[in-house]
């Protein structure tokens, strides 16, 4: 079966501001996200691509928009499964503000049980995408064959829920997987089972060091960062 590569937009203007998406229109990449998707072509240069998928969101069009000019042949095709999760009335809020909510304790420590008002619950949102890629994988490997290797260009709570369905981990423990900004994360897809070979790759460890300003009032150190957050400053 296909491998399947996966890139999380470029920082966006959302994720320096602190603020929570969604599917609010309008959200594109900040200068340093364009910079890292500037960047994307020259990191997947080895990798024989036979396709793109990309969530219909503007800030991941914008993180292909540089891979596609330099490679003008892949194919590209929109799948609304792989865009962010629908946050619902958090859209659009202060993560600052979000941690202060009841709901934000559920989402860290039980986000299987976790449903956004007026949005859709986490567990939703990992069927929709894992949905999507085994159907991907089946479109891909008919057409290019078992040993093909495909893009999808997703969000931060998508791919970390994916990294948990290949891993075997329950919902609940996909708050402890980190991916940044425009890092590439890998799976292998076999007729048994799914291997992680790469998890959140820039090739930048800047994101290691200390934190220079404390958490968000209200989200604590180890509070995983609902939407993904900014990656490294």
């Amino acid at each position: 079966m296909p491998t399947l590569i996966l890139v999380r937009h470029g920082r966006s203007t959302a994720n320096t501001g602190g603020v929570l998406a969604g599917w609010t229109p309008g959200i594109a990449l900040d200068e340093r996200g364009a910079e890292q998707a500037a960047a994307l072509p020259a990191r997947l240069a080895g990798l024989p691509l036979a396709a793109a998928v990309t969530s219909p969101l503007q800030r991941c069009r914008e993180t292909l928009a540089p891979l596609l000019a330099a490679r003008p042949e892949l194919p590209l095709h929109t799948d609304e499964r792989i865009g962010e999760c629908h946050y619902g009335d958090w859209s659009g809020c202060k993560i600052a503000e979000l941690a202060d909510e009841p709901l934000w304790e559920v989402v860290q420590r039980h986000p299987s049980a976790a449903a956004f008002p007026g949005g859709e619950s986490v567990r939703a949102m990992q069927a929709r995408a894992v949905d999507a890629v085994r159907e991907w994988n089946a479109r891909v490997e008919e057409e290019h064959g078992p040993d093909a290797v495909y893009l999808m260009c997703s969000h931060g709570d998508i791919i970390k829920s994916l990294v948990a369905d290949a891993l075997g981990a329950h919902l609940d423990l996909f708050q402890r997987i980190a991916v940044d900004p425009c890092s590439v994360t890998a799976i292998r897809y076999t007729r048994l089972r799914p291997f992680l070979v790469r998890l959140g790759d820039t090739g930048d460890l800047r994101g290691l060091a200390p934190a220079a300003t404390p958490p968000a009032a209200g989200a604590a150190a180890e509070d995983g960062v609902v939407g993904g957050g900014a990656g490294a400053p």
